[in-house]
């Protein structure tokens, strides 16, 4: 049974409304930055717009001991509702991956377009339904960065055996040009460079990154190529959601939303705020990009392995097919409106 609590509350007008409570488990620690906010925000407007009828608990995985299962947490209907990134159960549910991000895919205005007005809302649902699940876009972190390293890396050569924590499509990728590659829950990702049980470690971008300290191990910094546009998801049990009326379904949509937003823009404003007092306290920080070399062959992997998976499961045919197909047409106009004028003003 889902866990979805019903109270009772009197309206102006005498008649009794039902109010919920509903309990959320996320991946990230207490007080989490930009990505704990987000689910406090999205709790915060839903319970104001519903005039306190629609209340949301929010357990982080100090309390519930299990980050990288909010997936059986809420199919199992222990939680109503989650907030983690779909990649994170590519071995439960392999084509969920493809809704957090896709190597050399698309960036975040772009995965919103694909999401809220071509196919992605519709395919993320073909996914999720047969476990009993809505999953809803939940935040982007905008392009990530592809992580911090140890060593410079300038061959094809300097990957074989290098030990990294990369999640999702990423890490099959790393994995196929000789990685050893691993994924850690977040609480562990700095204990893990220090002690060199990892070389390399790709979280995300200077507003996550800059608390997680690890600027202060590692010195080369890499630009990505792994995560264009990461998307973190709302996962609500689908007996939860029946559960409440229209009403505060659509409260509910509104507040996601929303939050899936007020995160993208934190993110952008946060990393720019990091990545200026980065430069100026830790000097020895080197920015790097992979060299046209190294970017070629994870294109060459991220193609062969999505042609792989395509091969085998239809549906994932259906959501590669058209995340890359709505690049294609969408790509057009980034490259002659952003990407130009960033090309045009390249020095300012």
């Amino acid at each position: 049974m889902a866990a979805v609590t019903l109270l009772f509350s009197v309206s102006s007008l005498g008649m009794a409304q039902e109010s919920f409570t509903l309990r959320l488990a996320q991946t990230w620690g207490p007080n989490s930055p930009i990505l704990g906010e987000t689910t406090e925000h999205m709790a915060q407007m839903a319970e104001e717009m519903s005039g306190g009828r629609l209340k949301i608990r929010i357990d982080s995985a100090n309390k519930h001991k299990a980050p990288f299962g909010i997936f059986d947490l809420v199919r199992n209907g222990q939680y109503d509702m989650g907030h983690t990134a779909s990649y994170y159960y590519k071995g439960t549910i392999p084509n969920a991956m493809y809704f957090t991000t896709i190597p050399f895919g698309l960036i975040a205005p772009e995965m919103y377009a694909w999401f809220y007005h071509d196919k992605g809302m519709e395919l993320m649902q073909k996914v999720y339904e047969p476990y009993g699940l809505l999953s809803f876009p939940g935040g982007n972190t905008g392009n990530q960065m592809g992580g911090w390293f140890n060593k410079e890396i300038n061959s094809v050569e300097d990957l074989k055996g290098l030990k990294m924590r990369t999640p999702g499509f990423a890490g099959e990728v790393m994995a196929e040009l000789g990685v050893a590659v691993t994924n850690l829950p977040p609480g562990e990702l700095y204990t893990a460079l220090e002690r060199g049980t990892v070389d390399a470690v790709e979280w995300v971008g200077p507003a996550l990154d800059f608390p997680m300290g690890f600027h202060q191990i590692a010195k080369y910094y890499y630009s990505g190529w792994q995560e264009p546009g990461a998307e973190v998801q709302f996962l609500i049990n689908q007996k939860s959601w029946d559960k409440l009326p229209k009403d505060l379904q659509a409260i509910l949509r509104i507040a996601m939303r929303t939050a899936a937003y007020d995160m993208y823009i934190q993110t952008t404003h946060e990393s720019g705020v990091a990545w200026d007092r980065m430069k100026e306290d830790y000097p020895n920080v080197t920015h790097k990009t992979f060299p046209p070399e190294v970017i070629e062959a994870m294109r060459e992997a991220t193609d062969k392995l999505l042609a792989e998976a395509a091969e085998k499961d239809e549906l994932a045919k259906e959501i590669i097919n058209s995340h890359f197909d709505y690049l294609k047409q969408v790509r057009q106009w980034t490259n002659i409106s952003d990407k130009a004028y960033l090309d045009s003003v390249a020095g300012q």
